[in-house]
């Protein structure tokens, strides 16, 4: 087992190797919160929750850190706005974003640390950077000599001069255009903390190289974030930590594609989507932030639309793709209920392998179970391949489809029996769909929701049309019932009649 990774900074797939050991460390670039989440603030932790659930699961130990940018001019722009203490606003964004991460499963996260609660750090590391010359005070702020790095710019391919600074009174405070700001000095109502250039802030850059500094060290595994901040953000980090001490910060780089909306150009959140609010999103997008299209569309949903693409790629976003993703889960929904039926178990309660070497047990000669192998072995190729969870998801597919077929040929909802050798096997099989999907933090437990924002609502609404359907034509009224029927599938919901007079409803096509 080899996991290859795509290196921003290399250019290119290379072995996976971590600065000690069996560890990694990773830091991804958190929000700045100052207003609520859109589904663009939750691709990285999506990706990222995914990524340390496979690394753990082939024997790393793994620390993940996502930091949260609590001051920033946003902030200071949102306090002005609202008359509400910057502090304030930040702890409201803040449990907004959590709330939002904790319904699409992003529960893989060690520490969460705020850029307020490292300023002593952030100003040690300014005051390293002054003394080894790569930095200079001027006026109360502190920036950074793009011009003394003679690596700047490795990381974008971009040159010194091509470095887009702070302009107004910033501008002529310094040595170079290129050059950023690490210390601001503070203006009348502003926040600001004491230090040896005067009452000020920290810059944005050094936040992130602090706290990723004082949390994983000077050198660690992975840094991770948007495509969108591999220039200045990232570049910038690279250059101010590693002039800082001298050594490597990050061994690999991984970059996500953005989120962009229909046939739109520009990434969601960005600066076309603020100038346009609603856009191409149409119902998806929601009328009050990401919370409302949790609610719209349920965080399994999202998550799945999420990583059916791979990372690196941009992703576009809007009903049609959710439209779609709701019918892939139904594929799995409905073999859930099935395997239920067949076996007495819920899917959900499974025990399943947790690591790589836990689910390598030799296949048995049934054909079920080696083309169930031979399925998870390429699930598992794919993720050594730069986490290509795209190409995994179509395993679990073809993996579903295997067993709903084997069902169909052994004809295993007429057994009858949940300890015949037939359902026991079956049961093994299923276990490595439930392993493998563990991975991909899908399919946890029972989906909260699976036809819209109405939960609960639907369920009991589908139960009347049953009834009346039923009663209707025990009243040998067929018309009625068949009305019934034929409206629903207009509505994709199909209705499937069982033995013993029971009638169950899913949406999608025909199985």
């Amino acid at each position: 087992m080899t996991i290859r990774v795509y290196n921003t900074l290399t250019k290119q797939k290379e072995p996976f190797e971590t600065v000690a050991p069996a560890k990694v460390g990773i830091y991804l670039c958190g929000p700045t919160v100052y207003k609520e989440s859109h589904i663009g603030h939750m691709v990285g932790p999506v990706i990222f929750d995914t990524i340390k659930r496979y690394l753990v699961y082939n024997g790393y130990e793994v620390h993940w850190v996502v930091n949260i940018t609590d001051v920033d001019d946003k902030l200071i722009a949102q306090q002005h706005e609202r008359g509400v203490p910057m502090s304030a606003i930040a702890e409201e964004m803040t449990i907004d974003y959590l709330n939002n991460l904790r319904a699409l499963g992003v529960d893989q996260i060690d520490r969460m640390p705020k850029a307020t609660e490292h300023i002593d750090g952030i100003i040690r590391f300014t005051q390293a950077l002054i003394d080894k010359g790569y930095a200079y005070a001027s006026g109360g702020d502190v920036f950074f000599d793009v011009l003394k790095d003679p690596g700047y710019g490795k990381l974008s391919n971009r040159r010194p001069d091509e470095q887009q600074g702070e302009g107004g009174g910033a501008a002529s405070k310094k040595r170079s255009p290129g050059d950023f700001a690490l210390w601001k000095s503070a203006k009348p109502g502003e926040p600001a903390w004491n230090s040896p250039w005067g009452q000020g802030r920290p810059g944005w850059h050094i936040e992130c190289s602090a706290m990723s500094k004082a949390i994983l060290g000077e050198t660690f595994d992975i840094h991770g974030g948007g495509l969108d901040l591999v220039f200045p953000h990232h570049e910038n980090e690279l250059a101010q930590s590693e002039c800082c001490h001298g050594k490597p910060m990050v061994k690999y780089w991984l970059h996500n594609g953005l989120l962009r909306k229909g046939d739109d150009a520009g990434k969601i959140g960005g600066r076309s989507d603020r100038e346009s609010p609603g856009g191409k999103l149409s119902r998806s997008a929601g009328a009050g932030g990401l919370a409302d299209v949790i609610a719209a569309q349920g965080g399994e949903r999202i998550r799945f639309f999420l990583l059916k693409t791979h990372y690196r790629s941009t992703v576009v976003y809007g009903d049609e793709g959710l439209d779609e993703a709701a019918g892939n889960l139904e594929t799995f929904y409905r073999f859930f209920e099935r395997f239920q039926r067949m076996t007495g178990q819920r899917f959900f309660n499974l025990p399943a392998a947790n690591t790589r070497e836990a689910g390598n047990v030799e296949a048995a000669s049934e054909p079920l179970s080696k083309v169930v192998r031979q399925l998870r072995a390429s699930f598992l190729e794919k993720m050594d391949d730069d986490f290509n969870t795209g190409g995994a998801i179509g395993d679990l597919f073809e993996l579903v489809r295997e067993l709903n077929r084997h069902a169909d040929q052994s004809r295993l909802e007429e057994v009858g029996n949940v300890k015949d050798p037939r359902i026991v096997g079956f049961v093994e099989a299923t276990r490595v769909l439930r392993e493998l999907s563990n991975i991909l933090g899908l399919f946890r437990s029972t989906p909260a929701q699976r036809g819209g924002a109405a939960e609960g609502v639907v369920p009991k609404l589908m139960d009347l049309l049953i009834d009346l359907r039923k009663e209707a034509r025990e009243k040998k009224d067929f018309f009625t019932g068949d009305k019934i029927r034929n409206a629903l599938a207009q509505m994709n919901i199909m209705l499937e009649d069982r033995k013993g007079g029971a009638t169950e409803w899913r949406m999608g096509g025909p199985s």
